[in-house]
């Protein structure tokens, strides 16, 4: 009796020193740096590769609004002309003509209207690819923060299962337990390690993305998110969703510039199809003709005309047709995006009231008992009054009960960033 209250009061002693193990064991070969969400979704903001790129198209729409304004350039023809008679002494004479085009029909003006919304449809182009750039970023950033609860829940319960194995290693040697039984939670304790080793992968994984998303190019450094999971529940009416989407969605915006594109891209093509008028005024100079035969004193002429093309072109109407197309084209697509968004905001909000239900789900205690659960078959496995088995089952219970419910707390704040994203609506901050 006293060899088994010694024997237990060893295993005790042990077991209380191994529950000392914690994230020491954290690979420290990165630098993780702390990042809150305001500051990560600033430095996206600012930093972002493709975000700056998408810029440059600002920059072009509007240097091409400024190329537009451009008048035709006047064109100056200089000529001179020798019979090559010197010896009948015929003279020599020189040209000087200036043409230049006037656009009738409304040309340049057309030509300012198009430049002028294609560059208003680029600066909404660029506003949608923010909203699924701040979405994308969010996601991600949460992503690591998921991970993180992974790897330690993992660790976690690699730390118990260790626990187990040392101490009926322990068992086994006092002749408390048989060896397959040792085996066996040595077996266990070892599986879980592989799985803690991918976890913690998957979390430095999850991080690098947020270094890609943020321009930086340190290897050696991760940022780390900071954050809770839990502060995601929200209330939504369904019809204020919709209206917030119809007003605040810049891909509708987009597509209803695209509209307007495609509608001055018709006016320009039926200016275009206007006649052009050619204006030109030149000077000629002839020499002195001071041979007997026909002698002429020198003379100066003046001249001004106008050119009008034939436009025999404008028989074809192929350009214009294409034109009145595309503005049907472009109206088709303003209905069917507004259609899309209708149905984008129905499903996102249904998916976010699902993932509410599920999330509530942990709130009855499904977490508490399985923790119970847990610490009751330890303690009575340390007694000796239950099995291996019915420890490590406990374990796996306790294991995927957490890992479900960081699932499920990552689930619903991406079906949040899903649905304010659609809505076109963002409040999220944490």
């Amino acid at each position: 009796m006293i060899k088994n209250i010694k024997n237990k009061g060893v295993i005790l002693l042990m077991l209380l020193t191994l529950s000392a193990v914690s994230n020491a064991q954290i690979d420290s070969t990165f630098t993780h740096v702390k990042i809150n969400y305001p500051d990560f979704l600033n430095l996206v903001n600012r930093n972002n590769l493709g975000y700056v790129a998408e810029k440059f198209n600002v920059n072009i729409a509007e240097a091409n609004i400024e190329a537009s304004k451009v008048f035709p350039d006047p064109e100056l023809a200089i000529g001179a002309s020798d019979n090559g008679q010197r010896r009948m002494q015929m003279g020599y004479g020189f040209s000087t003509e200036l043409s230049w085009t006037l656009e009738l029909g409304g040309k340049r003006k057309a030509r300012i209207d198009v430049a002028k919304s294609t560059s208003e449809l680029t600066k909404a182009l660029l506003e949608d690819y923010f909203r699924n750039l701040r979405a994308e970023a969010t996601l991600d950033y949460l992503t690591g923060l998921k991970q993180k609860e992974i790897f330690r829940v993992q660790l976690n319960s690699y730390t118990i299962l260790k626990n187990i194995a040392i101490a009926d290693s322990i068992r086994f040697k006092l002749g408390s337990i048989t060896e397959i039984d040792a085996r066996q939670s040595k077996l266990e304790a070892n599986t879980m390690l592989n799985e803690v080793y991918q976890s913690e992968a998957d979390w430095k994984t999850a991080l690098l993305e947020l270094g890609t998303l943020t321009g930086k190019h340190k290897a050696d450094t991760l940022y780390s998110p900071i954050g809770d999971l839990t502060q995601f529940d929200r209330l939504f009416d369904l019809h204020a969703l919709m209206i917030s989407a119809q007003n605040n969605r810049a891909d509708l915006l987009a597509a209803l510039k695209n509209k307007n594109v495609s509608q001055d891209l018709l006016k320009l093509t039926k200016a275009n199809r206007v006649l052009d008028l050619g204006v030109n005024m030149g000077v000629e100079s002839a020499s002195v003709v001071s041979n007997i035969v026909a002698p002429t004193p020198s003379s100066n002429a003046v001249s001004a005309g106008i050119a009008i093309p034939l436009k025999f072109s404008n028989q074809n109407k192929g350009e214009l047709k294409a034109a009145e197309y595309t503005v049907q084209q472009a109206d088709i697509l303003y209905r069917q995006t507004e259609l899309q968004i209708q149905t984008e905001v129905r499903k996102a909000w249904l998916n976010y009231l699902a993932t509410q239900k599920q999330v509530r789900q942990f709130d009855t205690g499904l977490l508490a008992d399985a923790q119970r659960l847990l610490d009751g078959k330890i303690y009575s496995y340390k007694r000796g009054e239950t099995s291996l088995l019915e420890v490590l089952n406990a374990q796996r219970t306790y294991n995927e009960t957490q890992l479900n419910y960081y699932e499920t707390l990552y689930n619903y704040a991406a079906a949040l960033v899903e649905l304010e994203k659609t809505a076109g609506i963002w409040d999220i901050n944490f």
